[in-house]
């Protein structure tokens, strides 16, 4: 790339869970109780590694985890956890929500890419009263491969109709960073679920999306 070439943000592309609302801490205690039904030792590392990513990419990466099971069944499980009122509630995120309405306001094209499947994203969108400023939404069915590699954000690069290098990357994780940066695209990390230092490969990091200054991708003073 061209280290001259203009690379003025001109659209944006969104991850979901931690970025515009935080459901970690409901994702964390699901993991959390479906370890526990398999005996499986765990740390909060272990938790984090779900994080951002789609569940099987990490199985896949460590089958001891759940040696012998399908994850077919081990989705079956998690939506039969999911059902249990007891579990921490999903909290919008207002200040994320505010920016993307900003960036609506200023003519800003954005799309969704999201390692969540696309009945929880339309939904989720939709409950936070957004999914019709959304040019498109990339879920984790759409591609074969899930962050950290880009294949999901080049496909939300393709909706939005700019190259990489015009495109800004929202993630709160470090597997969404690294496949922002592997798509050619600048990266904004939000401390919803990670801190700062996990996330220190990106362009710019901030505890809320409302401290980012577009399209100087600096903090507003």
């Amino acid at each position: 790339m061209n280290p001259t070439a203009d690379r003025t943000p001109r659209a944006a592309l969104f991850d979901l869970d931690g970025t515009l609302i935080n459901s970690e801490p409901r994702s964390m205690a699901t993991w959390s109780r479906l370890l526990d039904m398999y005996n499986v030792p765990y740390d909060t590392a272990t938790l984090h590694r779900f994080m951002g990513r789609r569940g099987p990419d990490v199985i896949a990466e460590d089958p001891a985890l759940f040696p012998g099971v399908t994850w077919d069944v081990l989705l079956a499980e998690i939506q039969e956890i999911g059902r249990d009122p007891d579990l921490p509630p999903v909290a919008e995120l207002p200040a994320s929500v505010e920016f993307v309405h900003r960036l609506h306001t200023r003519g800003v094209p954005f799309a969704l890419v999201t390692s969540a499947g696309r009945e929880w994203a339309e939904r989720a969108l939709t409950m936070l009263g957004v999914r019709s400023l959304f040019r498109g939404v990339v879920a984790a069915s759409d591609v074969t491969t899930g962050k950290p590699d880009p294949e999901g954000f080049l496909a939300g690069a393709e909706i939005l109709g700019h190259a990489p290098e015009h495109i800004v990357v929202f993630e709160d994780t470090p597997a969404g960073i690294e496949a922002a940066r592997r798509a050619g695209m600048r990266a904004v990390g939000i401390t919803t679920t990670h801190e700062s230092s996990a996330l220190r490969d990106a362009d710019l990091i901030v505890d809320h999306l409302t401290e980012v200054d577009w399209p100087r991708l600096g903090r507003r003073s």
